[in-house]
């Protein structure tokens, strides 16, 4: 029962959180909407925009809502992409970096790593026309992977079977219930390679790099800012400040004005933010795809 106990502690600490803090979380973001007033403190006169990508990235609308705002605003002439995230899910990954890709074909766009820009992360930040990164920020980890739990031997502890209906070959493939057959496997395996090889070829197209050697930039390591700009990973070294010069210069702008966020924008960003850091902490999660 120990070992029972254990397996289900991160889903129930979830779980716990959300019934203890989600709902006034919610109360009082709707108290705060109520009561701000003026929610616009965005100049009539900005010239200059920045995107925030924090968090696991595993819903992409919000961040392509922001893109194609930005991009459809004809008075925003650069963009100042800021990255702290360890990555997420493959399909949302991509979306946000061809949109990123989009956007920087009509302004540039500067992309700063402000503490993890790593596997999708670094992928929906990889076509910006420069890329800084704080010096003690980890760049890379350019690399797939597949994971799946074997609770076949629990089941049969417990007297636990599964009954399945199912066609097609490959179906059950990625079950917990037993082992994965050697076919499943191969399957697996090809699908991660596939999905490696579009991710490492994105990165040597975006970056100028030279895709036979790969093994050197793109077999998942993580590296410290410099040493990623010694691999051609990223462009500069430097601060926040620096990114945000970077940028103004550029767009052109001879008098650089910033589009602030809105308050409310500026709160949701925050709780989604410590919310999904909290789950995720919580959960023990590992990221199943990038």
């Amino acid at each position: 029962m120990q070992f029972l106990k254990n397996l289900f502690t991160p889903i129930l600490a979830v779980l716990g959180f959300i019934n203890k803090y989600f709902k006034s979380m919610i109360f009082l973001l709707i108290v705060f909407l109520i009561f701000s007033g003026d929610k616009s403190t965005q100049s009539p006169n900005a010239n200059l925009a920045t995107i925030n990508l924090t968090g696991a990235i595993m819903d992409d609308s919000q961040i392509l809502e922001k893109i194609k705002e930005i991009e459809n605003n004809g008075a925003i002439k650069g963009v100042l992409l800021i990255i702290d995230s360890p990555g997420g899910a493959l399909s949302p990954s991509v979306e946000i970096s061809q949109a990123i890709k989009a956007l920087n074909a009509k302004k540039p766009v500067v992309a700063y790593a402000k503490g993890t820009m790593a596997s999708g992360s670094y992928l929906s930040g990889v076509w910006a026309s420069k890329i800084y990164a704080n010096p003690g920020s980890f760049i890379g980890s350019i690399g797939v992977i597949m994971q799946g739990l074997d609770v076949s031997n629990l089941t049969e502890k417990i007297g636990i079977s599964e009954q399945v209906v199912k066609a097609g070959e490959f179906k059950e493939a990625g079950t917990m219930m037993r082992p994965w057959s050697e076919a499943e496997r191969e399957s697996l395996q090809s699908l991660v390679n596939q999905s490696y090889e579009l991710f490492a070829r994105e990165v040597a197209s975006a970056r100028k790099l030279k895709f036979d050697e790969r093994e050197v930039w793109a077999n998942a390591r993580v590296f410290l800012s410099a040493q990623a700009k010694k691999l051609g990973l990223i462009d500069e070294v430097g601060s926040l400040q620096s990114a945000k010069t970077a940028c103004e210069k550029l767009s052109g702008v001879s008098n650089p004005i910033w589009l602030e966020p809105s308050p409310y924008e500026k709160m949701l960003n925050k709780l989604a933010t410590q919310g999904s850091a909290m789950i995720y902490n919580l959960a023990g999660a590992r990221l199943m795809a990038f």
